[in-house]
């Protein structure tokens, strides 16, 4: 029982940690001391796993973004028909999301990479 509650308690901190928490929050929402919580981020392969679902989390960021790409695009488009609407608003909000996508899918790219060279290291040695 202790066993399956230590999982659930580290899986709780792996989230909170990719989510952005201090680990001293984190701590606290997964149910153990931050003394604890340094312990399993001084584990190697913990500290991975929190990296695997920090990365998770920006793909899916990016995934979210890129699709409200779309969206922007078309805002960007009904500006040119619709006059009562402000357009530096609308303009704004849509030239914001698609920086953001491409801020973020440029993110991903680069954790992916980062990743694989990380992964060819851990293999050579």
């Amino acid at each position: 029982m202790a066993r399956k509650n230590r999982k659930a308690q580290d899986q709780a901190l792996i989230t909170a940690l990719a989510l952005g928490a201090t680990v001293e929050n984190a701590a606290r929402r997964a149910g153990m001391r931050e003394r604890t919580a340094y312990r399993r981020l001084a584990d190697p392969a913990f500290k991975a796993c929190v990296r695997q679902a920090q990365l998770d989390v920006v793909l899916r960021t990016t995934g979210m973004l890129t699709g409200a790409c779309l969206g922007s695009v078309k805002a960007l488009v009904d500006l040119q028909n619709d006059a009562s609407t402000p357009h530096a608003v609308r303009r704004g909000a849509a030239r914001d999301i698609l920086e953001l996508g491409v801020k973020y899918r440029e993110s991903a790219d680069m954790e992916q990479r980062v990743a694989a060279l990380e992964q060819r290291l851990a293999d050579a040695a």
